[in-house]
């Protein structure tokens, strides 16, 4: 029997539902589903910047997990593009984290996972956060 599957923590879903390309005309053609914790491997990596071990400490994942979510999120999203595929964005096996902090200096929204110790920005480093929705649990 295969371990259970850890779920992975996402600051926020996409702010889409999915991407279709433009000027293809494929009513029935099949789509690529992009999970919501590959959405989040491929924001924090090529869009916030981060390395793949600050990137699996934010989402609650190991290093090795996180680079295998990254690899999938990678090849459906260039599968897509080079077969003129609609992306549609899929729950997964993902958390949504209620306990969102806000740095006052470069406006990163994030969590911190109960195993970082330090309170400080993952982007620049500032001490000068802000809790957003907390929610005692």
């Amino acid at each position: 029997m295969p371990r259970r599957r850890r779920l992975r923590k996402i600051v926020a879903p996409p702010n889409f539902t999915g991407y279709k390309p433009y000027g293809v005309n494929h009513e029935k053609q099949e789509s690529v589903e992009l999970l919501y914790e590959e959405y989040e491997a491929i924001k924090l990596t090529d869009y916030d910047l981060l390395n793949h071990k600050e990137a699996a400490d934010l989402m609650g994942i190991s290093r090795p997990t996180f680079a295998r979510i990254y690899e999938s999120a990678r090849r459906k999203i260039a599968a897509a593009l080079v077969e003129t595929k609609e992306i549609k964005a899929v729950y997964g096996n993902a958390l949504l984290d209620k306990n969102w902090i806000l740095c006052n200096n470069c406006h990163a929204r994030f969590t911190i996972p109960k195993k970082m110790h330090h309170n400080a920005c993952p982007l620049c480093t500032s001490d000068n956060l802000e809790l957003l929705n907390y929610q005692k649990t």
